[in-house]
């Protein structure tokens, strides 16, 4: 009898073993996907599955050293969990979000190049007469990254969202984040009625971020460059938007990752870009929720290189 129960007793401590196994292997596998850089093969993206694999080899390193030690990781890794959850670090949410984000950028995100003459020749703009010029003088001296307000204002914003992914994208995520901050802040205001006012980046700072389109694009391309960004504004019929400067199809690829993963809240399923001769530019309008939403219309008038 004793024997029997004996038997009983190691066969649910080894369910109860393989049990918490796997319930660590779940979690632990985007914790450590954090510190992987992105890898794509091909159109795919593989970082996570390689996190899996390292999360299977260390909790089969810890069933092989000490079997019950395996309880006591599941234990102290919910613990570490359950603390992030309350203090806003990495937490429940976050692993569900990575899962999420993985699934979406593997199956459902699609990238959308913006069709206009842009795409063919960004190049065929910005000398279209001397009031175009002289607007585009204007506009080029308001946009000034070199200005301390501007940039402290841009690396403190830098900072504030997405550092727990830093090791993972780098400097992707200083940009994100900065992007992040003026957008979910930045407040239409119009210009009067009779005349077009540029602000300066340093104005629109000081008056809590507020002013209509063209006071967006010179105060986040300012922001973005005074941070090593390379940026342009692009005005089309109607409204002006800022566009960064992303690199080849590898860094669009991995950037686009990150925009999926960080701005996982936005469901998105489309990146919208322009790209000529291989050289790819992101959306950063204040009408959209994220980097690389839809554009207003097509109908371009002037590209400002900065």
């Amino acid at each position: 009898m004793a024997q029997e129960l004996n038997k009983h007793y190691h066969t649910w401590q080894e369910v109860l073993i393989q049990l918490m196994a796997i319930l660590t292997i779940i979690p632990l596998a985007p914790f450590i996907c954090r510190f992987i850089p992105p890898v794509m093969v091909g159109s795919w993206n593989v970082d996570l599955i390689i996190a899996i694999v390292i999360a299977i080899i260390v909790v089969r390193v810890i069933l092989w050293l000490v079997r019950p030690l395996v309880i006591a990781a599941f234990i102290l890794l919910m613990g570490i969990l359950t603390y992030n959850q309350f203090n806003n670090n990495y937490g429940f949410d976050h692993v569900i979000n990575d899962y999420k984000s993985i699934a979406y950028q593997n199956w459902m995100i699609r990238d959308k190049k913006q069709t206009d003459i842009l795409s063919l020749n960004p190049y065929l703009f910005g000398n279209s007469g001397n009031s175009t010029n002289k607007t585009v003088k204007l506009i080029k001296a308001k946009v000034t990254p070199n200005d301390s307000l501007v940039r402290n204002f841009a690396v403190m914003h830098s900072l504030e969202s997405f550092d727990e992914y830093q090791v993972k994208f780098g400097m992707t995520t200083r940009y994100l984040s900065l992007f992040k901050y003026i957008n979910s802040h930045f407040r239409y205001v119009p210009d009067s009625q009779r005349d077009e006012y540029f602000a300066a980046p340093r104005e629109t700072i000081e008056n809590g971020l507020g002013g209509d389109c063209d006071d967006h694009s010179i105060l986040m391309a300012s922001c973005m460059m005074a941070i090593g960004a390379r940026c342009r504004l692009v005005i089309v019929e109607g409204h002006m938007y800022p566009e960064m400067y992303i690199g080849d199809k590898g860094k669009f690829d991995l950037y686009q990752q990150a925009i999926v993963q960080l701005f996982e809240k936005e469901q998105i399923k489309r990146i919208y870009y322009h790209e000529h001769a291989g050289e790819y530019w992101i959306n950063l309008d204040y009408t959209a929720h994220h980097p690389g939403g839809p554009y207003m219309n097509e109908n371009v008038k002037v590209v400002i290189e900065l």
